[in-house]
């Protein structure tokens, strides 16, 4: 999976400059989805400052998010928000999209969407209605 087992995966993509590509180009997508918009607030520079911060730490880069919140806490922080099992499909599409429009392929980019995958399962706390 990953070529060098003594790198993060935050440093073989290329560090905090691609982590912020990709972030842009998901919110891009979250900001014009029907299904996820209303999730969010209109201005969603605060949000993508924070997914920025917190995507640094989770693939292995400076622990950003934790320094300025505190622990994550994901799934407690994304409880006041109904994601339902189509909104978590509908967010890693949005993933999988901002990825590929990066440039992120092959063994690493399969292992985080992998880790996406289950973060967004994670994250469902209601049932479709």
């Amino acid at each position: 999976m990953l070529d060098d087992p003594q790198k993060s995966v935050y440093e073989l993509i290329g560090g905090g400059e691609t982590i912020r590509r990709l972030v842009d180009a998901f919110y891009r997508r979250v900001g014009e989805h029907p299904g996820l918009k209303p999730l969010f607030p209109a201005d969603l520079t605060e949000t993508a400052d924070k997914q920025y911060l917190f995507l640094t730490q989770f693939f292995g880069g400076p622990p950003l998010y934790s320094q300025q919140y505190g622990h994550p806490m994901l799934r407690a922080r994304h409880l006041p928000f109904p994601i339902t099992p189509e909104r978590a499909k509908e967010w890693l599409g949005c993933m999988r999209e901002a990825m590929d429009e990066i440039g992120l392929s092959g063994p690493i980019a399969d292992h985080m969407y992998e880790r996406f995958i289950q973060t967004a399962h994670h994250m469902v706390n209601k049932a479709e209605s």
